[in-house]
């Protein structure tokens, strides 16, 4: 078990820190930079175990985001009416923290919706997250 993990998350390249605040619950933060701007997620997480599978945890939950999207984004999409995104999110992701080493691995699949700005359901958010625990 970990209390709090910081690292990287792959697709889209997120900066993500964890932090349990109960036994089987977490606040997660992601920031996510690319070409196209920036966008900041919070995530709330219920975790569980898999009975004979140390290290190996299941997790669900939901959070927010807000994101901010650059000049080039929004010439290549003009339809899109605003350079600014708010929603919800939900996860659902296994969790790994690596017996031995201070290393958690994460993977998970993190669908939203904008509902301020540009209306749209996202479902290609996720990915592997490799995070070092303290």
């Amino acid at each position: 078990t970990y209390r709090t993990a910081l690292g990287l998350k792959v697709y889209p390249g997120a900066v993500t820190i964890k932090h349990f605040i109960q036994n089987n619950r977490a606040l997660e933060g992601l920031g996510y930079f690319n070409n196209d701007g920036f966008r900041l997620t919070g995530l709330y997480e219920v975790h569980g175990d898999f009975n004979g599978a140390p290290g190996l945890k299941w997790y669900i939950g939901g959070g927010g985001h807000v994101g901010f999207w650059s000049d080039s984004w929004k010439q290549a999409y003009p339809y899109r009416n605003s350079g600014t995104a708010i929603g919800v999110d939900g996860v659902l992701g296994l969790d790994y923290k690596i017996t031995g080493a201070p290393i958690n691995l994460s993977f998970d699949w993190q669908p939203s919706f904008n509902f301020i700005g540009y209306n749209y359901f996202e479902s290609g958010w996720g990915g592997l997250a490799v995070r070092y625990t303290f």
